[in-house]
């Protein structure tokens, strides 16, 4: 299994560090970068070559927030494989709704327990992105953790 290179857009300073905190527990040799908003995030993404496996969207940021950074994403040809969470404290149909439309992979609702978090990393990286992507339905789009 290949090395994951993984991104992480959340403007919370404290569930970026958890987020960190929980991914290097996991001991993996993935790659995580995170950045504050949608804008910083494509700025990276338009300035690297080797497009990142998997990018977890909050959905309500300053500057750039998340549906219109996976509207972004999803107009560049570039970025088609690219993987995208929406990583939200969110549970709103409209969002859900919105973002399925829009292009996301898959939702999952922020979990509060660190322990949870640590399982529902786990299952993401080591998800069949390409089975997931082709069997897209809204049943199959809210990820239960």
């Amino acid at each position: 299994m290949k090395n994951l290179r993984i991104c992480l857009v959340d403007d919370d300073k404290d569930d970026r560090e958890t987020f960190q905190d929980a991914f290097n527990e996991l001991n993996s040799n993935n790659v995580l970068m995170t950045f504050k908003n949608g804008l910083e995030a494509i700025d990276y993404l338009n300035a690297i070559e080797d497009v990142p496996d998997i990018i977890f969207l909050d959905l309500n940021m300053p500057i750039m927030g998340g549906l219109e950074t996976l509207r972004e994403i999803r107009k560049n040809e570039r970025y088609k494989l690219l993987s995208v969470v929406i990583y939200s404290t969110s549970s709103s149909e409209k969002d859900i709704e919105e973002t399925l439309v829009a292009g996301a992979n898959i939702y999952i609702t922020k979990p509060t327990n660190y322990r949870v978090l640590k399982d529902m990393l786990t299952k993401v990286m080591k998800m069949n992105w390409q089975y997931h992507t082709s069997e897209l339905d809204k049943d199959t789009f809210v990820f239960a953790i």
